[in-house]
């Protein structure tokens, strides 16, 4: 798995973390806690900049929180939990989550959208109760921005932290990086049993 993710990038640079980030947000095959400090180590290899990595992840992670946000907008809150009621087991997502999401968004506001980007179950569902909500979307940008790249630069400086540590802890992180990725399956799969 490590070799994988590592390769992609290395193989298309920015525009991998690009789309790796999106796609951990809108459905998340991949988490950033894998991807980002693959990012990192790549960099530290030379073969990307830092800070270009920070930035390429966090504006896949920003379109991904877009598009969330975008549905949340389009949707409103009395359809979204109709359809959570009718078709939120595929997103794992209930009507009470829904409820709960939106109270917690309605308390903190934009610093909700701030600090929910650095939670990785919250990092994409809170995009839903800010389009919901209409927050206004240059505040959403902003929000979202500071701690998706809050969140992004942490995870970059650890993989690069590592540089050419990386090789002697890549054989711990390949079965790391496959048992984290079965986990994940398999928490979306208990939660999509109860729903």
């Amino acid at each position: 798995m490590a070799d994988a993710i590592t390769g992609f990038i290395s193989d298309y640079g920015y525009g991998a973390l690009v789309a790796l980030m999106l796609l951990e947000n809108v459905f998340p095959p991949i988490p950033s806690e894998l991807i980002m400090p693959f990012a990192g180590y790549v960099a530290a290899r030379g073969d990307l900049h830092p800070a270009g990595a920070v930035a390429a992840g966090s504006v896949g992670s920003l379109l991904g929180a877009l598009a969330w946000y975008g549905v949340g907008h389009w949707v409103g809150i009395e359809r979204l939990k109709r359809f959570a009621r009718r078709h939120g087991r595929w997103l794992t997502l209930s009507p009470d989550e829904v409820d709960q999401a939106q109270r917690w968004f309605g308390r903190y506001g934009g610093v909700a959208v701030g600090l929910g980007r650095l939670v990785p179950a919250v990092r994409s569902i809170i995009s839903v109760p800010a389009g919901v909500a209409r927050m206004h979307l240059g505040r959403f940008i902003l929000w979202s921005t500071i701690g998706t790249t809050a969140w992004s630069a942490l995870l970059v400086t650890l993989g690069y932290q590592l540089g050419t540590r990386f090789s002697m802890v890549e054989r711990w992180l390949n079965p790391l990086s496959t048992m984290i990725m079965v986990i994940a399956l398999a928490g979306y799969v208990y939660r999509l049993s109860r729903h």
